[in-house]
């Protein structure tokens, strides 16, 4: 790659970088007001159009993310990135509203160290979201007042990451990513009491609450494949993402409405940017998957980590349980002699994913089952325009419950190249 490309690319990924502040709002969900948020644990854009499916399997045409010891499958130097977009109707049994977000999703980079057999990654990707709305009505007891609480929260944890992935033996390979953890979670409840025309009554009050995380993670991953014939191959993957303890300060005060979250404003001040950590359980990760070589991809994995062990800044469990996903996805290989049909030269991708999510709420456990597809459109030699689309349900009405029917999408690109390490010749 000539010097003039390089520095287009390295000036693009630095333009990405000035714009991270996007990943706080990058989900939406009103489940997310428990716990640390959302995980994201369905990989870049390619991934999420298989269901989540990139632990057992990958492609050297995107960043493999999911598992770092697929990365030796990445020959050439990839730049990856993406925005997406989440509308959300989320329905109880007497109302309906709609909730959105988006932003910058993930920017990811692989080169490789030595083609096939040594490759180093980096990039920024968003771990958890927090983004909610919510308004609860209530009556307080033995009086004739009502109250009212607007209930909002938004943010995340990002991180930063550096990967590397080795050829251990003969389709045998092994991978490391080390995170360092970033990004707040602001939360805030407005109280007000209401008389029984509706009218306030004395002084609306506020909670708010912002934890900033800053710490490191580390995941590992295996990948191991085997020929069953000629043209058919089959893939075993396996990760462990490993969080533990996460350091991280918060600051939480009750206070007048609109005081709450200026320190040096009247109100109690509960914490001041005390120093302490969260716990957030490990998360495992395998699948297997078959290959047809330049034909068809199909692979079945799944997830589980243990949130029911989870404890917040002030050490406390509950409202969690052990959250668990299966993906069913695959693609469709492109006929690449097809040079006058674009339909043809493009990869094609369908999934299905179930996820038993950590959300307990009135004893019932709230499940999110999706259908997906995508693609990666050729945009010339070797790059592509990836896209993404799910369909989804999350929730149930009953017991005064929030069902929520969802739509995202994901839009992307990935930028590669062959030439970064070889050397110029002049005449």
């Amino acid at each position: 790659m000539s010097i003039s490309n390089s520095l287009k690319f390295l000036g693009t990924f630095c333009a990405f970088l000035v714009f991270t502040e996007s990943f706080s709002q990058s989900s939406a969900s009103t489940y997310s007001a428990l716990g640390i948020g959302d995980f994201n644990n369905s990989g870049f854009t390619h991934n999420q159009g298989m269901g989540g499916l990139g632990i057992s399997f990958g492609t050297g045409w995107g960043v493999n993310y999911m598992n770092p010891a697929l990365s030796t499958r990445n020959t050439i130097f990839n730049f990856q990135a993406a925005l997406n977009y989440q509308r959300i109707n989320a329905t109880t049994e007497s109302n309906s509203e709609v909730l959105d977000g988006g932003g910058l999703s993930y920017v990811g980079m692989s080169l490789p160290v030595k083609s096939g057999k040594h490759t180093m990654g980096l990039g920024l990707n968003q771990v958890t979201g927090v983004n909610y709305n919510i308004l609860v009505r209530g009556q307080v007891a033995n009086s004739n007042l009502s109250s009212i609480n607007f209930i909002d929260g938004e943010g995340g944890i990002s991180e930063a990451y550096l990967s590397t992935g080795y050829l251990l033996a003969k389709n045998l390979s092994i991978g490391l990513q080390g995170s360092y953890l970033f990004g707040s979670t602001i939360r805030t409840n407005q109280l007000s009491l209401l008389s029984e025309n509706g009218e306030p009554i004395g002084v609306s009050s506020e909670f708010y609450q912002r934890f900033t995380v800053s710490d490191v993670s580390f995941k590992g991953g295996a990948h191991y494949y085997f020929k069953i014939a000629p043209n058919s191959n089959l893939h075993l993957g396996a990760i462990y993402q490993a969080y533990g303890n996460l350091n991280g300060k918060e600051f939480a005060k009750v206070a007048d409405f609109g005081q709450a979250s200026r320190p040096e404003g009247d109100g109690d001040i509960l914490r001041n940017n005390e120093i302490g950590s969260i716990y957030v359980p490990n998360n495992l990760g395998y699948g297997i998957t078959y290959e047809k070589i330049n034909k068809f991809v199909i692979g079945l994995e799944a997830q589980h980590q243990r949130l029911s062990q989870y404890r917040d800044f002030g050490g406390n469990t509950g409202e969690l349980g052990d959250s668990f996903s299966l993906a069913l996805g695959g693609q469709l290989a492109p006929d690449f002699a097809a040079l006058a049909n674009l339909f043809q030269r493009t990869t094609w991708r369908f999934g299905v994913n179930y996820q038993q999510t950590p959300y307990v709420v009135a004893n019932t456990q709230i499940s999110d089952i999706g259908i997906n597809f995508g693609g990666s459109v050729p945009i010339n030699t070797l790059s592509l325009a990836n896209f993404a689309i799910k369909l989804g349900t999350r929730g149930t009405t009953d017991n005064g419950l929030i069902r929520e029917n969802y739509v995202s999408f994901s839009l992307g690109f990935s930028l590669n190249d062959n030439t970064w390490f070889y050397k110029r010749v002049f005449d």
